[in-house]
């Protein structure tokens, strides 16, 4: 594993031991973020099921200014602080070992607002849409941030979602990634052209 482009280009970043944490591979890594970027002007982006923190420093190393990871377990944690420092982050990266769901009371409590969100859980959690619809609710998101939901490609996330635009979905092997922007204008959901 590798931060692909941007300013670490290139660093090697170490996984998880054992069979739990199944991280991006590069290829599906290079696919999301042209599909989203591949580079951005600042903004805050959360990596809620971290793992090894490669989305998250990937996304700082292309341009966003500050990551928050989250993470339950204290191996991945472990594996993120040293990710980071091997990328370079320094200030720019905030972790935390904790829960999903008190994770995102925490950040509520801070006021903070994600302009991008990633969230690649366990292939077992199936509910990124409610967890999506909790961070609406708790103002977490910037209008027009954008969500991608890494998943069992045997899984399928809703084209329509209240606030929620999806904005394309593929499937790479097992993998599936669908991608949403948070519209708070649109209550009904919608789709949106991915070529916009």
């Amino acid at each position: 594993m590798r931060v692909i482009a941007g300013a670490a280009k290139g660093r090697t970043l170490k996984a998880v031991p054992g069979m739990n944490t199944r991280p991006t591979t590069d290829k599906v890594k290079e696919a999301i973020f042209s599909m989203i970027g591949p580079f951005f002007d600042g903004g805050l982006a959360l990596d809620l099921f971290a793992g090894t923190g490669g989305l998250g420093i990937e996304a700082w190393s292309r341009g966003v200014e500050r990551t928050i990871f989250i993470d339950r377990e204290k191996i991945s944690i472990d594996i993120i602080k040293l990710n980071t420092e091997a990328a370079g982050m320094g200030r720019h990266a905030e972790i935390y070992r904790n829960d999903a769901e008190r994770a995102l009371k925490l950040l509520e409590k801070r006021g903070v607002a994600f302009s991008l969100v990633f969230l690649d859980p366990p292939y077992r959690l199936i509910h990124m849409d409610e967890l999506m619809i909790d961070m609406a609710q708790r103002s977490l998101l910037e209008e027009g941030a954008t969500i991608v939901v890494e998943h069992d490609a045997g899984h399928e996330y809703p084209d329509q979602m209240e606030q929620f635009i999806l904005l394309r979905k593929q499937k790479y092997g097992d993998t599936a990634v669908t991608l949403y922007r948070y519209s708070p204008g649109s209550p009904d959901g919608g789709t949106s052209d991915a070529d916009e």
